[in-house]
């Protein structure tokens, strides 16, 4: 005898689906066209964060999916809702970053008559999604959930939205009745036969890139951020050491090799180090790993690292060739085409059998003394150096601290000056260069690893963007830190203007007064800490970090004046870059 089949309506398969995709916390805030979904919550395990701006939502869940691996879960209404998140979705989409967006839409319909608060949400995200859909009846709706969820997190990771429209989720309306059912692994694939992500790298040209390492006396391992999505750091670290070959881990990269190793070169690109910078523009070999030859570390593209060789791996075929064509190209997962090139690798001899590499070695280690990051300390009554902040914060804060940045100089000084020995400890937006990232990031960080320090250091640019998300820490209880480097300008943008308008500084002035982010950070339910001497920045840390009941924010004043070095101006060849106010440019 047949089992009774289990009738709910839309909103409740909705919910039901994301329990069994293991959804621990959706980031949203509710309206008229997703209400009907809010409801099932009430009776759900899932923990709901209610935001206080859509974009923080969509931030939130990235930055969950950068510290867990998990995809993150936003979920906002129709029409204003929806275009408040689109930021985050193509932030998501520029760093392959696994989420699902779920919004709600009018009725089916009412869909094309320009009903309140409609907006067309599939035309409008189509090009900064991986996929989005439009489901238009209740049945439909586990196994689109299911199709999500994989595409979310397989092949390249990326963000997928859902628009659903109010009537197949609102129990009173007819259009929302359906049977439940839940789709196995084997549907879910074969009800997506175009999508076929190739994981495994191609064995011949895996042996063509293991021939070429062993011809290689200059070579450089280039990784990027999918290492990471990969995890792949473990096998990254024995290909390193296998061959000793040294490593630069670019901004997204942070972390995925540990930077106290001895073959860690630090972080290549615009204001990378000099000797990651220019390691790679005299080597003989680049081994690409889940990185796409950024503008950001290539510099002029045609005097890039001229006389290497290509080995590029990448798990999106289209990002191989795009920029830099490889000599030998390897798509796959790279884990999986890492832990196949050490195999083959070893099966060619091993480490006996690799070149004597200790002279581009020395050579690198030479310009490691010759070029060091430095800056200036401030004299007593001087406004703080940003570095010397960091630093303090860096060397205050337990070994598995996650730190999270917004974009500007703040950004480029915490990836220079933190030494990261942990993956998926260095929180950030690349491609897309977010300003108001960090404080949303950090506080999904913190949701998805309650147990580690989260620190977001932000410039006070980014913070006026979206410091209302510190309501919703502190209404949530998620004590996340905040380490705002206040130097009363939008930094990176005065940095330009000093360095390539003439000191002409049009419209970067932000007063170092207004706001008063102590009163601020008390107003939000925060601890709030102003710091203006270096003797007072380590017990500020101290006692910030001592907080674990309520969110923190410390504001450094910091000096104005302090300029992001090293730099490779843009549109300039890496091999012009400057490594200081009056270092000048290296020949």
């Amino acid at each position: 005898m047949s089992e009774e089949p289990i009738r709910m309506n839309g909103g409740e398969a909705l919910i039901k689906a994301l329990e069994l995709e293991g959804v621990e916390v959706i980031f949203g805030l509710p309206g008229g066209c997703i209400l009907p979904v809010y409801d099932p919550i009430i009776d759900s395990p899932i923990r709901h964060i209610l935001v206080r701006h859509e974009q923080g939502a969509g931030h939130m869940a990235e930055g969950y999916a950068h510290a867990t691996g998990r995809p993150g879960v936003a979920m906002v209404t129709s029409g204003p809702a929806a275009t408040n998140i689109v930021t985050p979705l193509c932030d998501a989409y520029m760093d392959s970053i696994p989420m699902i967006v779920i919004t709600g839409q009018v009725p089916v319909g009412a869909i094309g008559t320009d009903a309140f608060q409609e907006c067309d949400t599939i035309g409008i995200t189509r090009s900064v999604t991986k996929h989005n859909e439009l489901i238009t009846r209740a049945q439909d709706i586990p196994l689109v959930v299911r199709q999500a969820f994989h595409l979310a997190t397989t092949g390249r990771p990326g963000p997928v939205l859902l628009d659903i429209p109010k009537d197949i989720v609102d129990p009173t309306n007819p259009n929302s009745a359906m049977e439940w059912y839940w789709p196995t692994d084997e549907e879910v694939v074969a009800s997506m036969p175009g999508y076929k992500p190739t994981t495994k790298g191609h064995p011949k040209k895996i042996k063509e890139a293991a021939l070429m390492i062993g011809e290689s006396v200059r070579p450089v391992l280039y990784v990027g951020g999918g290492i990471l999505k990969a995890r792949a750091a473990e096998a990254l670290l024995e290909l390193a050491e296998l061959t000793q070959i040294p490593v630069v881990t670019t901004l997204m990269a942070r972390g995925a090799f540990p930077d106290d190793h001895p073959l860690c070169l630090g972080m290549p690109g615009m204001h990378g180090n000099y000797t990651a910078v220019t390691a790679m523009q005299e080597s003989d070999l680049l081994i690409a790993l889940g990185s796409r030859f950024d503008d950001r570390v290539t510099g002029k593209l045609d005097s890039f690292a001229v006389g290497a060789k290509i080995i590029h791996v990448d798990i999106d075929p289209a990002e191989l060739g795009k920029v830099r064509r490889p000599d030998v190209p390897i798509v796959g997962d790279a884990r999986l085409v890492i832990e196949e090139l050490n195999r083959a690798l070893l099966a060619l001899g091993g480490a006996e059998a690799q070149p004597d590499r200790s002279a581009w070695r020395q050579q690198c280690s030479g310009w490691q003394e010759k070029f060091p990051l430095s800056y200036e300390q401030s004299e007593p009554g001087q406004l703080l150096k940003p570095q010397y902040v960091l630093e303090q914060l860096r060397d205050l804060s337990p070994e598995n601290t996650i730190v999270a940045t917004g974009v500007g100089q703040h950004q480029m000084w915490t990836s220079q000056y933190w030494t990261f020995r942990h993956p998926y400890t260095w929180i950030c937006s690349g491609g897309l260069g977010t300003m108001g990232f960090s404080i949303p990031a950090a506080i999904g960080a913190k949701t998805g690893m309650p147990e580690r320090t989260v620190w977001a250091v932000d410039g006070d640019g980014c913070f006026q963007m979206t410091a209302q998300e510190l309501v919703t820490a502190a209404t949530e209880r998620i004590p996340v830190k905040i380490a705002i480097l206040n130097n009363a300008y939008l930094g990176m943008v005065r940095q330009w203007q000093e360095m390539f308008y003439d000191e002409r500084y049009s419209e970067v002035y932000l007063s170092p007064d207004l706001p008063d982010y102590v009163m601020w950070a008390e107003a939000m339910g925060c601890v709030g800490i102003r710091v203006e001497s270096p003797e007072e920045v380590a017990p500020a840390i101290i006692r910030a970090n001592s907080i674990t009941d309520r969110p923190v924010v410390v504001e450094f004043r910091t000096d104005s004046s302090e300029l992001v070095y090293p730099m490779v101006p843009v549109g300039r060849s890496n091999s012009e870059i400057v490594v200081g106010p009056t270092g000048g440019e290296i020949q």
